[in-house]
């Protein structure tokens, strides 16, 4: 709808709309609703709120207090979130005086601004919109309103030529030859629509082959050719890729071609001038398409636009380069979104720990007064509807229970039960935390390579890289490359979603070994992802010297044998292997370096098996949703994490839908992957499943070739049918789980999942990640029987899955998969009933600071009281939960920057600061400052200040203060005597004992 309404839009420039065959054949809604649609902003214009939320009420967006999915917006006092339906990233809306004072781009995750606009369109959520007149009586303002009740709000629909008017348009001759096949999907899909149980439509939403002739006969239209342009030569494939590219562009220059190099960034513009320089070539600049076509034979052209991949015309002797092209980058996004691990936010009914008083729920925020002033306190409800208010100064002792609330008994008040199930846990704790920091020093022991590969082979390997590194990407390659160089034994985890680039990393750490002279071994969790690894390391390690092999269940005994001596005599340098390995005898010489890829799916043993074939080996785990174990490790610090967060250029995220199972619309979803070329997979979490399933497929859509594989077959087979399956032999692939790991398919954009409720989070995820993992956009159909009854806890971790459906969202679903499920065995020790007795945040942070030495209590029990108070007033933040854990996390701040961050957060999500939270951030300050300085408590008055210490006032604190301003010893606190009117002015006093600035 975007399109259509930029083309109705009053404009003195020519306009060209390029479109498919598949959107003129559909239905549009009438075009005074489609001009009526679309709400623009603008900084320096007025904004009508009454205007925006009719707009926001009759386009299909719903109010939320937290915007973080499509089709979401939120009002606050000054400020407006709407995440618009056809975009990639919420909007945020500063308003001042009536007025838009800013737009910026949020990250969903974080909730921070990104990006600065000047100005942008925002779009309906639904092509089911109510005229503005129409009031918010018509059917059309509810979220019901969807596609397939579009003639039910309109009546007789438009086509896409209605508003095309006189406009000439160019029909390629490939349109009419498959005009006839579309029209029968369509017609098909309504027949099947109908045959399997479903009602029919009143009219159609597409045209028919009648329609479709008029049309075209009415319009100025004309017939096109189409011809394949030519694609450029991978140049950062060469062994030099400077050379190669100065070599094509001087053969086309010499030959009387015409080449353009295009882009717009300053990194283009500077590669281009060195490149001009160093080739010693003449280039102009050109304004626009039509100069660079009627350019003078044997002309470099530059022409400045936002284009990445070129193309050869040799008809037209013209070659065009893309910055992509030549710079060898991926296309940045037009932001990334950050996945850096958060507390998820509070919200009223959740489960909450009480570091003293045990498990409750928290039931609301009330507004008490507390010597005479209006304060917040937390109400939690107990076993028995027994229930306690916590002042606001000891949100900081409530945490987020976080692990499956079901048959989740509350803690009794005013009992001793709570007290020694903590004391059991925290003795634990500290057991742990002395064993896993012990575990982390005996692997220091060990003697570690120090690796620094020579330059000149390294860099070569490194240019073969044909897209070169996102930040994120760049930054995972020198953590590695340092650790291999500091001669400490590595443990790093690389986290990325399928497809961030995790292999090129892995790559990279193989060859800084493998040509310093040492052994690498990959190893992976199936025979097809073996494979495909082996096959991307021979390619990048041909014609190095560096021998890459495999070993699996599909290689022949021999192979095997030849591999086993080849790793002993040092004659093979990289091993790609599935566990098989471990049940070969094999000594590697010089193994320095090992890498799990798809960690989460070896157990603890396996990992400690394959580390004990060379002590002391550096050990690179990979993966895109990490076990809660290995996630918990690297939360705490125990283990090095490198996140890659960073989407691949172009690429899609896979679309994930729950539904119950029903064969009209998976015969639809079939036959549309088969029409457009693709591929799709049916997978099933039972072997026994497969043969009913097999022929319940073949009835649905029996022109469709369909294969199965699942574990039961032999290897080789199974093998086989997966690689060739990916080598486009089948329409649709029936299999279990197997696929879950490394099967690459490009052309499949289609998966249904049956019985999705009998599987993993992460298993989802990697299954997911098979799908749309090109341009294309994937379509993951989460199927149930209709009749199917879920339990709490399935429901939230299928919803899970639904809702973090955007790139990079694997991390996302590993941490609530590490809420759900608990930690397991960190290391060999059972913790997962503690993160039962006391939730996984509060269990988190005592065992961070049990490893880290640190004292409990010490992050909030210091207690500031000058009379003065701030808090977070309803009309600035609405949501009580998110209310609470805004206190919650400004009370534990452990440094200035926590503190700032959460300025800047207040900022950003809710606008300017009222004054009750400045003072809230100042006395966060002036708290965390005292705690700094060993200061338990502060209590001010009209005639001082009195400090109390965790331990007895030493002299040399006193002389420290005493520089400030005199003091004594009275009952065990320093008292500092000065007269003071208000609690504003202890708060200067207090600031000035503490050296604290201005602010």
């Amino acid at each position: 709808m975007d399109a259509v309404r930029v083309w109705l839009e009053d404009s003195a420039e020519p306009k060209l709309l390029v479109t498919a065959l598949e959107a003129m054949l559909q239905k549009v809604p009438p075009l005074d609703v489609i001009r009526s649609s679309w709400y623009r902003l603008a900084i320096g214009e007025s904004f009508d709120t009454d205007a925006f939320m009719s707009f926001a009420d009759r386009t299909g967006y719903i109010e939320d207090g937290n915007v973080d999915e499509p089709g979401e917006f939120a009002f606050r006092d000054g400020l407006v979130d709407i995440f618009p339906a056809g975009g990639r990233f919420p909007v945020r809306i500063n308003l001042r005086d009536g007025l838009i004072s800013e737009l910026w781009l949020y990250d969903p995750s974080s909730q921070r601004k990104q990006k600065a606009l000047e100005e942008m369109v925002v779009g309906p959520a639904s092509e089911a919109v109510s005229a503005p007149e129409e009031g918010e009586g018509n059917p059309a303002n509810t979220a019901a309103a969807t596609y397939h009740r579009l003639f039910r709000l309109y009546g007789e629909l438009p086509n896409a030529f209605d508003f095309l008017g006189g406009a000439r348009i160019a029909v390629p001759k490939e349109t009419f030859r498959r005009l006839p096949g579309y029209l029968e999907f369509i017609a098909d899909a309504h027949h099947a629509h109908v045959a399997f149980g479903g009602r029919a439509l009143e009219q159609s939403l597409y045209i028919d082959e009648a329609t479709w002739t008029s049309c075209i006969g009415q319009l100025r239209s004309f017939t096109i050719d189409t011809t394949e342009a030519v694609e450029l030569p991978e140049f950062r494939q060469a062994a030099s890729p400077g050379r190669a590219l100065q070599a094509f562009v001087g053969d086309c220059i010499r030959s009387g071609w015409s080449v353009v190099l295009a882009g717009e960034t300053v990194d283009v513009e500077h590669s281009i001038q060195r490149f001009v320089q160093r080739a010693r070539f003449s280039i102009t600049p050109i304004e626009n398409w039509f100069d660079g076509y009627g350019a003078a034979p044997g002309s470099l052209l530059r022409l400045s636009c936002g284009l990445h991949h070129g193309f050869i015309d040799r008809r037209r002797r013209f070659a065009l380069l893309g910055s992509s092209d030549f710079l060898g980058r991926a296309v940045p996004t037009e932001l990334s979104s950050s996945i850096t691990p958060a507390e998820p936010e509070l919200k009223l009914g959740d489960l909450v720990v009480h570091e003293e008083h045990g498990i409750g729920r928290l039931e609301g925020l009330e507004t008490v007064e507390v010597e005479g002033e209006m304060r917040d306190a937390a109400r939690l409800i107990y076993h028995g509807d027994a229930s306690i208010l916590v002042p606001m100064e000891d949100f900081g002792k409530i945490w987020r229970y976080g692990s499956n609330p079901e048959a989740i008994s509350l803690d009794r008040l005013h009992t001793d039960g709570w007290k020694k199930k903590r004391a059991v846990v925290d003795k634990d704790i500290r057991d742990a935390a002395r064993h896993l920091k012990k575990a982390a020093e005996l692997r220091q022991t060990f003697p570690a390579k120090v690796i620094e590969p020579p330059r000149g082979p390294y860099a070569k390997f490194v240019s073969r890289f044909p897209y070169g590194e996102t930040p994120d990407q760049a930054a995972a390659i020198d953590a590695v490359k340092t650790d291999l160089a500091s001669g400490r034994v590595m443990n790093r985890l690389v986290c990325g979603d399928v497809g961030f680039g995790k292999t090129e990393v892995a790559l990279r750490a193989a060859a800084a070994v493998a040509f310093a002279g040492g052994q690498v071994i990959v190893v992976s969790p199936t025979t097809v992802l073996t494979r495909q690894h082996f096959v991307t390391f021979s390619k990048r390690f041909a014609g190095t010297g560096i021998e890459v092999a495999m070993l699996s269940r599909v290689v022949s005994s021999k192979e095997a044998e030849r591999v086993r001596v080849g790793l002993e005599t040092g004659d093979i340098s990289v091993v790609v292997a599935t566990q098989a390995i471990l049940a070969k005898d094999i000594s590697p010489s010089r193994l320095w370096l090992l890498v799990i890829d798809e960690e989460h799916r070896f157990g603890v043993r396996d990992k400690q098996a394959l580390q004990q074939l060379a002590p002391g080996t550096h050990t690179l785990m990979m993966s895109a949703t990490p076990i809660p174990r290995t996630l918990q490790s690297a939360l705490i610090g125990i283990q090095d994490t490198s996140m890659l967060t960073a989407p691949p250029a172009e690429r899609r995220p896979a679309r994930t839908v729950l539904t119950d199972f029903d064969k009209g619309s998976v015969r639809v979803a079939l036959l549309r992957e088969y029409r457009r070329g693709g591929q799709s997979f049916f997978v099933t979490p039972q072997i026994d499943d497969i043969e009913e399933l097999r022929a319940t497929l073949a009835d649905i859509v029996p022109e469709l070739a369909i294969r199965v594989a699942h574990g039961k077959m032999q290897a080789a087979e199974m093998d086989e049918i997966m690689v060739n399956f990916a080598d486009g032999d089948g329409d649709v692939l029936l299999s279990t789980n197997i696929i879950e790991s490394g099967l690459d398919v490009p052309r499949a954009n289609t998966m249904f999942v049956w019985r999705a409720d009998r599987f993993g989070l992460a298993q989802l995820h990697q299954l997911r990640g098979r799908v749309g993992r090109s341009r294309v956009q994937g379509m993951c159909y989460l199927v149930l029987p209709p009749d199917a009854e879920l339990a709490d806890a399935t429901r939230s971790r299928l919803s899970t899955i639904v809702n973090n459906d955007r790139l990079g969202d694997g991390f996302s679903i590993s941490m609530d998969d590490l809420e759900l499920r608990g930690g397991g065995e960190i290391e060999g020790r059972k913790q997962s009933g503690h993160l039962k007795v006391i939730g996984i945040t509060l269990y988190q942070d005592l065992l961070e600071r049990a490893v880290s030495g640190k004292k409990e209590g010490s992050q909030s029990s210091t207690t500031v009281n000058l009379g003065i108070s701030g808090t977070i007033p309803t009309d600035y933040v609405g949501d009580a939960g998110v209310r609470l854990g805004l206190y919650s996390r400004l009370l534990r701040a452990a440094s200035r920057d926590q503190i700032e961050e959460l300025v800047e957060e207040f900022e950003d999500r809710f606008g300017e600061l009222p004054a009750s939270v400045a003072v809230l951030l100042r006395l966060a300050r002036v708290r965390l400052a005292a705690r700094m300085l060993g200061i338990s408590s502060v209590e001010g008055g009209p005639r001082g200040l009195a400090f109390t210490f965790g331990r007895k006032v030493s002299q040399r604190a006193k002389k420290h203060f005493d520089r400030v301003l005199p003091s004594f010893v009275r009952d065990g606190r320093l008292i500092f005597e000065e007269q003071t009117k208000s609690g504003e002015d202890r708060m200067a006093l207090l600031k000035k004992l503490l050296d604290l600035d201005s602010r």
